[in-house]
């Protein structure tokens, strides 16, 4: 009796972890898409009328950071969309290479993380 009511609450943590994993990576879905779509909007080049152009300029530097930001963004959102595929799948938290579980610290930094401690340091 007793390891079935240990295995039952190692069960129940483990849910309950998974759980708030859930609750994290969608917050964080969220917020990513909220960006993507604010970086969506094309600055208004030219409209001053300067004749060193350095604040278009200085715009168009801005644009280009903004480009940068998105697309890693974007990637970021498709690992965490993953995540919650593989929640969704009772998959979540196996490490893709090696198939072991991917350590609780890991997942604590990283929710979306898809390799063990092990795999990432290879």
């Amino acid at each position: 009796m007793t390891k079935i009511f240990l295995y039952s609450n190692l069960f129940i943590m483990k849910l309950e972890d998974i759980i708030e994993f859930k609750k994290q990576l969608e917050e964080e879905a969220g917020e990513l898409e909220l960006k993507i779509k604010s970086f969506k909007k094309m600055p208004e080049f030219g409209s001053d009328t300067e004749t060193d152009f350095s604040e278009e300029a200085d715009e168009a530097e801005e644009f280009s950071e903004k480009i940068g930001e998105t697309g890693a963004y974007k990637e970021r959102l498709a690992d965490i969309e993953l995540a919650l595929d593989k929640i969704s799948r009772n998959e979540y938290g196996k490490c893709e290479k090696c198939g072991n579980e991917i350590e609780m610290q890991v997942l604590k930094v990283n929710p979306e993380s898809r390799l063990c401690k092990n795999c990432k340091q290879k």
